[in-house]
């Protein structure tokens, strides 16, 4: 239980870094790095990234939709059938962030079995 939260520790801190120098992607860069370099098991390959990326994505949209009294969050959820619900708004870009990195761990968890293997 330690590693795992340690990993997800370690895919939001190199995140934040990464995201300083890097577009949107960036999440998705950690997690790939974060699940190579470190070793997660079963199904936490695919949870434990896509919870940092989850949860990064909606405190950053949150303090961004805060900044401006949540204006430009409430016209883009009218525009998406979300009857103007600017807080489903963040929880769907936060899925949305969450499966991104989600996927790059698992790709990293593959593409280390892949060197691992002996041929």
């Amino acid at each position: 239980m330690i590693q795992k939260l340690s990993n997800l520790v370690a895919i939001i801190i190199l995140a934040v870094l990464l995201e300083q120098f890097l577009p949107w992607w960036s999440l998705m860069l950690a997690s790939f790095a974060v699940s190579f370099l470190r070793d997660l098991k079963g199904s936490a390959s695919f949870w434990m990234p896509f919870l940092a990326g989850a949860l990064l994505w909606l405190v950053h949209s949150f303090i961004l939709a805060n900044a401006n009294d949540y204006v430009l969050t409430n016209k883009m959820a009218v525009l998406f059938p979300l009857q103007g619900n600017a807080a489903l708004l963040l929880l769907v870009s936060s899925c949305i962030g969450g499966l991104a990195a989600g996927f790059s761990g698992v790709f990293g968890k593959e593409c280390r079995l892949l060197l691992d293997k002996k041929y």
